[in-house]
């Protein structure tokens, strides 16, 4: 099964979203701010990703830059800035076959699904 974890506000998911459907694939569309990943699913895409969670964080937003910028955190720490505030959590993130890939570009998105 191929998920998505999309935002419909941002542009590069929905670019992610389109590569999706033009594929003619089965796949699962996560809007993942109403449907904020557990604890463990989010510890489940990093290990996909292979990346710390501090890679996944979008470190632009207001939120990262007012509560976290100046802070050393541990991977616990920012998994669950992220949980808390999941408009941190970069996107589109594509998931197929226990490997994951961010959708920026979203170019990358074809190769995960060749």
């Amino acid at each position: 099964m191929i998920t998505i974890y999309h935002n419909p506000r941002c542009r590069k998911s929905r670019e992610g979203l389109q590569i999706l459907e033009d594929s003619g694939k089965e796949f699962e569309v996560r809007k993942y701010l109403e449907d904020v990943p557990t604890e463990e699913e989010l510890r489940q895409i990093l290990k996909y990703l292979n990346i710390p969670a501090e890679k996944l964080v979008r470190k632009n937003e207001s939120i990262w830059k007012e509560k976290y910028k100046t802070q050393e955190l541990s991977e616990d720490e920012v998994i669950h800035a992220m949980l808390l505030y999941p408009k941190l959590i970069e996107r589109p993130i594509v998931i197929k076959d226990k490997k994951a890939v961010i959708g920026r570009p979203p170019k990358i998105i074809e190769k995960l699904l060749s």
